[in-house]
């Protein structure tokens, strides 16, 4: 049976550490502070930027949420990221994806300024990533990493395979696994023979966003397991990318869904937010 990675019980320890280190910087004059830019009344997006601002009060970060109405334009949602960029009192911003139709994303992103990027979505830190300087990376695949290291999974000389592309997960999860020594693979839609070559995985990383898609048969005896999705079931039950019970049957370590990667996400933006706010008495 598979030990289970708790991203409760490690995001509790990142938050401690957090609260620490908001005292050091209080104690310099500098009170760390991350706005949220909320535009419109996505269920799932309210849900995720109120547990954003709770994780903040309880680690004394302040905490600022702007939430506009759904029919905000592009040039208003633009301004407030600049009146935010300009702001010297903000250290970490970020603007809660997705955004309605009529607004583009990717130029809001561009929009922020890269050393208030703590998404780590900016074309900046995302070139940083890719060359290896230091940045502020993702905080899904960052999270991830820090499961790993808590877990004690030695990385060097492993294989590693990633089931999904996008830019916020697959993409710099395999560049952050790169960097940790691994030989990856990434895994997508046009794989040819997937089930094979997730088999090869010592470490295998779901983030697709297809409730348990991931199988028993796909897992190499052993392997350690990341599971990255939540997909809500029509029963209301959460469950991730990753068929839970019988692939912790077969693997060596596991994060659950809930309680998993999706709990470190979010710790992972404090630690941004306070690096954000310690790299202004630089």
């Amino acid at each position: 049976m598979a030990t289970i990675i708790s991203g409760k019980a490690l995001a509790a320890e990142v938050k401690s550490r957090v609260a620490r280190d908001v005292e050091e910087l209080r104690s310099q004059g500098v009170t760390p502070c991350l706005t949220v830019i909320l535009v419109g009344d996505d269920p799932a997006s309210r849900v995720y930027v109120n547990g954003k601002e709770k994780d903040c009060i309880e680690c004394g970060i302040a905490s600022r949420v702007l939430r506009l109405p759904a029919e905000t334009t592009q040039d208003e949602l633009l301004a407030h990221v600049r009146a935010c960029n300009e702001d010297a009192s903000v250290h970490g911003l970020l603007v809660q994806l997705p955004l309605p139709a009529h607004i583009d994303e990717r130029a809001v992103i561009e929009a922020i300024a890269p050393e208030k990027d703590v998404d780590g979505f900016t074309p900046v830190n995302v070139g940083r990533l890719v060359i290896g300087e230091k940045c502020f990376a993702p905080c899904t695949p960052a999270g991830c990493m820090e499961m790993l290291r808590a877990a004690g999974v030695e990385l060097t000389g492993k294989r590693a395979v990633v089931i999904g592309r996008s830019n916020i997960v697959g993409k710099p999860m395999a560049l952050l696994l790169t960097a940790a020594n691994t030989t990856v693979t990434v895994c997508h839609s046009r794989t040819k023979d997937l089930a094979a070559v997730c088999r090869e995985a010592d470490v295998l990383v779901a983030a697709i966003g297809r409730p348990r898609f991931v199988t028993a048969d796909m897992v190499k005896p052993g392997a350690v397991v990341i599971d990255v999705g939540i997909n809500r079931l029509e029963t209301g039950k959460l469950c991730g990318d990753v068929d839970f019970d019988a692939v912790s049957e077969i693997a060596s370590a596991i994060t659950p869904v809930p309680g998993g990667v999706g709990l470190m996400t979010r710790a992972m933006l404090l630690v941004n937010t306070i690096e954000a706010a310690r790299r202004t008495l630089a």
